[in-house]
């Protein structure tokens, strides 16, 4: 946390840099964001974590301003996951998908200084050996979550 700069969140919803010593927007939040900073927003009173909520709220901005990346499905699927029992697999497995498309998308802008059909071969087995050891932890999670939840039950 010493490394992360702090953005305080005041009462009147205002948001302060710490490091620039100057109020800021959900604009330059995004651009922090962006430029890959490290950073962490907290309630000026009680010390509460904000981040996840301003990082929401940026994203819902976002879906609202242009194209969506989610669709009205995808957001009932993860709606539906919260609760049940398979939410911290599910929640998991979001972030496995998106650190390895992250990875793949930075690979492929590589490859195009290289041959980009054998960058592309080289990603579709990639692909295919991490899907499938993913889908194998997935199910073999939720069977146990499922069991879990079943036992607790009686």
């Amino acid at each position: 946390m010493e490394d992360k700069r702090i953005i305080k969140k005041y009462p009147n919803r205002r948001l302060y840099d710490t490091e620039e010593s100057k109020y800021i927007t959900l604009e330059d939040i995004k651009n922090l964001v962006l430029n890959n900073k490290e950073f962490i927003v907290k309630d000026v009173k009680s010390e509460e974590d904000l981040t996840r909520t301003i990082l929401l709220q940026i994203i819902t901005e976002q879906e609202d301003d242009g194209e969506p990346l989610f669709t009205t499905q995808a957001l009932s699927h993860i709606i539906r996951f919260y609760g049940d029992s398979v939410q911290s697999v599910a929640g998991d497995y979001i972030q496995k998908s998106i650190d390895l498309f992250v990875t793949q998308q930075k690979q492929l802008q590589s490859a195009v200084t290289t041959n980009p059909m054998t960058a592309m071969s080289d990603l579709t087995e990639q692909n295919l050996e991490m899907w499938k050891t993913m889908q194998e932890n997935f199910f073999k999670t939720a069977a146990n979550s499922s069991f879990s939840s079943k036992k607790d039950k009686e």
